[in-house]
């Protein structure tokens, strides 16, 4: 492989062997995500692992790797997470880990560890995911930072430790007696002293930079926001208002519940392409969801959402209040166009159709955004609106989930089960027939609610029937439409263009061969089990997005050939 550019790499739940490779690692040094979990990846882990200064995530759990823990790790300054548990690591922990100024999560549990924890860890402030678990490591456990908040740290099976703050139920450090006690007592009070004097100093530091920074972004007609927000193209209300020719209706691509979405160029950078999402504040809720899409988007990147470019927070013309989101523009529009395009007047998009491996495709790139944002993220992030008008997409058909107005962020608690059926105080409006059923009844967001609204997505792919379809009354829904007529009748639920013979635009791969000799059939059926199992009544009874992405990359491997069908796919 020789992609220089490479910033994503997906490997985790293979059957992959052997070493890491040094030379892979040092001639990628672009790379920014990189997932290697769950395969059987032997051997150390190289130092050159050191080279991907731009890496964000690193993931290389449950293989068989063995010697210590890289030292050149800690050149990786813009890691977040880095998961590295259940391997066969041995030696002490790196001490130099303070250059990690942006590490978030990082298990190292389940390895062969062993000396003290280091003190820099608890100088890490973002970190808020730290499990050590079933290690050999010794010596006093440390109290501040992220030691200060049990449920945030996970030590047990480390017998050798001791001390720390009372929740964490280990036994207090032996007492040093003697005549060195008093100068011991002396550098403990100066060691937790003077820090703490130096961070309260640098907190006013901070503080006063913060504010009148944040004075002047306000004054320039923007809003002060996280650090990754502040990093974007930096756009006023006037430029949007040239860039969209004054919000003319000509420019009009869409409106969603708290507001409309303008095709506007900016002129001053490069004539880029951009959607602009101008939020109704006089639409309840318009604000809320203005704050909750710029937390959700601050953190998070994948190739299957979408691209945040600006944001605005000024007043207008008319000297009322102006909250804006701009994103990439993507030339292809959304999937709802595509799914049904007999439904607009638009002649430039009424004769648009989808073939099997396009739509498995995109079932793909959702699902592996869903998967990215329940498991990858910082918190568990539950969308809470999946449906085919939110999904956009690229020039080459790749898609990008958008539309995060109204997400939830839910803590991921360390040792402790999630509660299924903890009312919510927010009414969860979604979207009728995509919503999970358990929404109607008060129950709080869950990812549980993401995969119901993904399982009926993928129906309406494969049948090419919306979910609040005209034949759909009393007790039958689509859920329903697709599970009676599964084993004797699929071929009349199934959207007819997917099963039409001898166009050569229509099962067949890029390359021009038919799809594994005409047993498509087989691959529909796939996914329409998959669709229902997302989709059932229960949340506990529904796939969870692992499982999904993993069983959809073997249809795929089907379509193209690759792989004689064999697997058994019941969901």
């Amino acid at each position: 492989m020789n992609c220089q550019n490479l910033q994503f790499l997906q490997l985790s739940q293979n059957n992959f062997t052997g070493i890491i490779s040094p030379h892979f690692l040092q001639t990628h040094s672009s790379l920014m995500h990189l997932y290697l979990s769950e395969n059987s990846f032997s051997g150390s882990l190289p130092p050159e692992v050191g080279k991907l200064i731009h890496l964000v995530d690193l993931y290389v759990s449950h293989n068989q790797l063995t010697g210590g823990i890289p030292i050149s790790l800690a050149d990786c300054t813009n890691l977040e997470i880095l998961f590295m548990q259940s391997n066969f690591f041995q030696g002490t922990i790196p001490p130099n880990l303070a250059s990690w100024k942006s590490i978030q999560k990082l298990d190292l549990s389940s390895n062969n560890l062993t000396g003290p924890i280091p003190r820099d860890l608890e100088k890490l402030q973002f970190l808020s995911y730290l499990n050590l678990s079933y290690n050999d490591i010794e010596g006093e456990i440390p109290n501040t930072g992220v030691f200060s908040n049990a449920s945030q740290i996970s030590l047990i099976g480390n017998n050798k430790l001791c001390g720390g703050i009372p929740e964490l139920e280990f036994p207090p450090c032996p007492v040093i007696k003697g005549k060195n006690r008093g100068k011991l007592k002396v550098i403990i009070l100066l060691s937790i002293v003077l820090p703490a004097t130096l961070l309260v100093l640098g907190a006013l530091l901070l503080y006063f930079l913060v504010y009148h920074k944040g004075e002047r972004s306000m004054a320039a007609g923007f809003s002060s926001m996280p650090p990754r927000i502040d990093e974007l193209l930096r756009l006023s209300y006037h430029e949007l208002l040239h860039a969209t020719s004054g919000f003319s209706p000509e420019n009009l691509i869409g409106s969603g519940n708290f507001g409309s979405v303008y095709k506007g160029r900016l002129e001053k950078h490069g004539n880029k392409l951009v959607a602009v999402k101008v939020l109704d504040l006089q639409k309840n809720g318009a604000s809320k969801s203005f704050k909750a899409e710029c937390k959700a988007l601050r953190n998070i990147r994948h190739r299957n959402l979408v691209s945040i470019v600006s944001y605005c927070s000024s007043i207008d013309s008319k000297g009322d209040e102006f909250k804006a989101l701009i994103y990439e523009f993507m030339e292809n529009g959304n999937l709802d166009l595509w799914l049904h395009p007999s439904e607009t007047t638009d002649q430039a998009t009424s004769s648009r159709s989808l073939n099997l491996l396009q739509k498995l495709n995109i079932g793909i790139d959702v699902a592996s955004a869903l998967q990215y944002l329940h498991d990858h993220c910082e918190a568990e992030i539950v969308h809470c609106d999946l449906k085919p008008s939110n999904i956009l997409l690229d020039n080459d058909l790749v898609a990008h989930v958008g539309d995060f107005g109204l997400v939830r962020l839910l803590p991921k608690p360390i040792n402790t089960s999630s509660e299924q059926g903890t009312s919510s105080t927010i009414a969860i409006k979604g979207s009728i027939g995509y919503a999970a059923p358990e929404y109607g009844m008060g129950l709080a967001a869950s990812t549980q609610g993401d995969v119901y609204s993904y399982g009926i997505l993928l129906l309406e792919m494969i049948t090419g029937r919306r979910p609040t379809d005209d034949i759909f009354v009393s007790e039958l829904d689509l859920h329903n439409y697709v599970n009676g007529a599964l084993h004797e009748q699929v071929s009349e639920i199934v959207d007819p263009l997917l099963l039409l013979e001898g166009d050569e635009n229509r099962n067949m791969t890029p390359g021009g061969e038919t799809i594994n000799g005409g047993r498509e059939i087989d691959c529909i059926i796939s996914l329409l089990k998959i669709g229902l199992k997302c989709s059932a009544r229960l949340p506990n009874d529904r796939m969870h997005m692992n499982e999904v992405v993993r069983k959809l990359h073997l249809i795929k491997d089907v379509v193209l050939g690759v792989r004689v069908h064999q697997e058994n796919f019941e969901a």
